[in-house]
């Protein structure tokens, strides 16, 4: 197993060159996952390499489903059989059920619900997630890619990008204790990451990810296997599953990231140098 700093070009075999400061056996890691499928088909390498470093991995699941059948016989099952499907899937990459966490929105409809009180009463998806990334104590989180992939997994993007830091924030103190999420990595289930890390960066354009992990074969085979249990999904991801040779290197594969930060802080120094020139 490596682990890859794709803009200083550094390379280690320890976790912690992906998630600094880990500390192996206090990680709990948390995988927002726009439809119980996404987490596997995008971070399946890192969910399993987690585990083996002695982290508490948990998938959070933001849909439920019910828009994911090829056959209109299957309308009124899917969400059952998905359901069922992702129990086998999860426990085919070794993840206890009770570590599968759901949020049971609509498929296509996940950005109604982003905020605390929603116009018609109900509590929306913030207040649920902010409570159990609280009560998990989450310590790293994975967020699905924003950019041109699909609606639910730019919604869950915006939750998990301004939730991550809000979690940790001396607020809403009945929702439980803060607890500090120490990194917040993107990932893609098909689609390129945003351009702008390579913009700042002034780096290759076409290199847009800044983080990757290379694994062994056999834990690829153990993520196809995983893929698999979702039989109903089959037409659907079907492109996906075999579009995922392309991640083949030598005899292993590669996952990408993008290491953010979800709180950038505003530099003035630049701007008070610039202030001085002027001045002068």
């Amino acid at each position: 197993m490596q682990y890859y700093n794709l803009r200083d070009k550094t390379v280690s075999r320890h976790i912690g060159h992906l998630f600094p400061d880990w500390e192996e056996g206090n990680e709990r890691v948390a995988v927002l996952s726009p439809h119980d499928d996404d987490a596997v088909i995008g971070a399946g390498g890192l969910i399993c390499t987690a585990m083996e470093n002695g982290a508490q991995v948990y998938i959070f699941i933001f849909c439920n489903g019910d828009g994911g059948y090829s056959d209109a016989k299957l309308k009124d099952t899917i969400v059952d059989i998905r359901a069922k499907e992702t129990v086998k899937a999860y426990k085919a990459l070794g993840l206890p059920e009770d570590h599968i966490v759901r949020f049971d929105l609509s498929d296509f409809s996940v950005k109604p619900y982003i905020g605390w009180k929603m116009p018609w009463g109900r509590a929306g998806i913030n207040y649920y997630h902010i409570k159990k990334l609280r009560e998990l104590r989450i310590t790293r989180m994975l967020i699905p890619n924003g950019y041109r992939e699909h609606t639910d997994h730019e919604a869950v993007h915006y939750i998990g990008f301004y939730d991550s830091p809000q979690a940790g924030d001396p607020i809403l103190m009945d929702w439980g204790l803060p607890s500090v999420i120490k990194t917040t990595m993107v990932y893609s289930v098909w689609s390129d990451f945003t351009p702008e890390d390579s913009v700042l960066n002034k780096t290759d354009f076409n290199i847009r990810a800044n983080r990757a992990i290379k694994y062994p074969k056999d834990m690829e085979d153990r993520i196809r296997r995983a893929i698999r249990q979702w039989e109903s999904q089959g037409e659907i991801i079907k492109d996906l599953v075999t579009r995922r040779e392309e991640r083949a290197c030598d005899d292993c594969y590669i996952e990408l990231y993008l290491d953010v930060s979800p709180r950038p802080k505003l530099r003035y120094q630049p701007y008070i140098q610039m202030i001085k020139e002027i001045d002068k």
